[in-house]
């Protein structure tokens, strides 16, 4: 079954196909490194992570840029406040973000570019829309034309007009007109700034993002991602000067996830109501973090509450619980010569499921529906046979990893991060237990259980034997 994504640009569903076979170019707007993320800020990076590898499951070799943005009025304003530099501010909370990053499972780009280590290429963009009449230049700043860009309002769906009236803009004498944006910046006493045949300054937030973009990975690109609160201004922006420079498509499918809310509220500094990752990771795993995530279609708002946490902390728990089943069930239990059909045709089912909700505008609701089945159905065959059909079952086990390779709802790897050497010891441990109970010898047996979990091990005495699992 073929990818088919919401195109923001056309507003409707489209088959994804990208420009060069095989291959995407995918860029998702990261960052402004003053602070720690909130997670608001992590729905994207989270749900743009899985998008990312169901794509490299598909077969696509995927070329993934997210970006920092480490310099801008909030960067200057957050460094003066602490009486340090903007790189320093910087390298803190880029450190930060790959820290919480990291804890949340998501992983690292292709590449991570910071807009000051592209102040030449940026430079360069901007001198072409001079040269081509889209950029106008007074008092050593550069702003860009609007209304020498028709297209400009295509992603939005409005006119100047419409924009204008929605649209918050500072009343600037010096601009043409009002929703003009700002591609370089004069420099401010105490602001750091770089040469440019415009005198000292910095460069725009908007003209950063394509800048990079197209030196990563070219004048056009197959997925441009980040928030619905950047389709205006910022990628309305980002169209219109990457166009206007290049004269080809910048961005063949947009996307945008909904807002993260809090009491029905957008999260937002600006608002104060925001809860940082790491607060969250204080109070909730990371997995079940990121299986909230999951929850609702990411064009959906989503509503951030202890209860929906809560919620998915014992989702998170369903998942692990019945893969460590699964594992124990084909480690111990006796198989049968025959196959069964049944468990076979329903994992087999759940697989067709998953892909048809993620290949259909990318629904994880829909794919975490279809492994909870999978789970299910596993746990009433283990209930109801004391012989298995280990292929069925090694066919689940497939499924339950590829699950989590794709969306990390499981945590397999920390599940089973334990080298042969220890498993060895640890089994040995166990049938020592299980003889000492056996003869009713129940000091040593107490004794063996203390020691294992001082080792971080679990043991659950089950109808089948005992079984061991590594604390979370």
């Amino acid at each position: 079954m073929s990818l088919s994504l919401y195109n923001d640009l056309t507003h409707q569903k489209e088959i994804f196909t990208p420009l060069e076979e095989r291959k995407v170019r995918f860029y998702v707007c990261g960052p402004t490194v003053y602070d720690y993320i909130h997670v608001g800020n992590a729905r994207p990076f989270i749900l743009f992570d899985i998008l990312r590898r169901h794509m490299e499951d598909m077969g696509y070799e995927v070329v993934y840029v997210q970006n920092f943005t480490d310099i801008d009025d909030k960067m200057i304003n957050k460094a003066r406040n602490l009486g340090i530099s903007v790189d320093e501010l910087a390298e803190r909370f880029i450190t930060a973000y790959f820290e919480d990053a990291d804890a949340l499972g998501i992983q690292r780009a292709t590449a991570h570019p910071r807009a000051t280590h592209y102040i030449p290429q940026i430079i360069k963009l901007v001198e072409r829309l001079i040269e081509r009449g889209h950029a106008y230049v007074i008092d050593g700043d550069v702003y860009f034309d609007v209304l020498s860009f028709p297209g400009y309002g295509r992603l939005s769906k409005q006119s100047l007009e419409e924009l204008l009236s929605g649209a918050r803009v500072e009343i600037d004498p010096k601009k043409k007109h009002p929703l003009d944006f700002a591609l370089w910046k004069a420099q401010k006493l105490g602001e750091p700034a770089w040469n440019s045949p415009w005198g000292m300054g910095r460069p725009g937030w908007h003209i950063e993002c394509s800048a990079m973009a197209i030196n990563i990975l070219g004048e056009t690109i197959d997925i441009h991602a980040g928030g619905s609160d950047l389709l205006f201004p910022h990628h309305e922006n980002e169209i219109a000067q990457a166009e206007a420079a290049t004269g080809k498509t910048f961005v063949r499918y947009w996307i945008h996830n909904g807002y993260l809310l809090i009491e029905e509220e957008k999260m937002s500094k600006s608002l104060g109501n925001i809860v940082s990752v790491r607060e969250a990771m204080k109070l909730y795993s990371p997995i079940a973090v990121r299986l909230f995530m999951l929850s609702a279609h990411y064009r959906s708002p989503l509503n951030f509450s202890g209860e929906a946490l809560n919620h998915a902390v014992g989702a998170a728990e369903r998942l692990q619980n019945g893969w460590k089943e699964l594992s124990f069930a084909l480690r111990h239990r006796p198989r049968k010569k025959e196959r069964d059909d049944a468990l076979r045709e329903t994992i087999e089912a759940t697989e067709a499921r998953y892909e048809e909700e993620l290949n259909d505008d990318f629904n994880t609701a829909g794919a975490l529906g279809a492994a909870f089945e999978c789970v299910r159905a596993v746990n009433t065959y283990l209930a109801q046979h004391e012989e298995v059909d280990e292929e069925s079952l090694m066919e689940a086990e497939r499924f339950l990893a590829r699950v989590d390779r794709v969306m990390g709802i499981i945590g397999i790897e920390r599940l089973n991060d334990i080298d042969d050497l220890m498993t060895s010891e640890i089994e040995r441990l166990v049938s020592e237990r299980e003889k000492a109970r056996k003869e009713k010898d129940f000091k040593k047996a107490d004794a063996i259980r203390e020691e294992l979990a001082k080792k971080g091990i679990i043991l659950e005495d089950t109808p089948h034997g005992t079984r061991w699992s590594k604390a979370m």
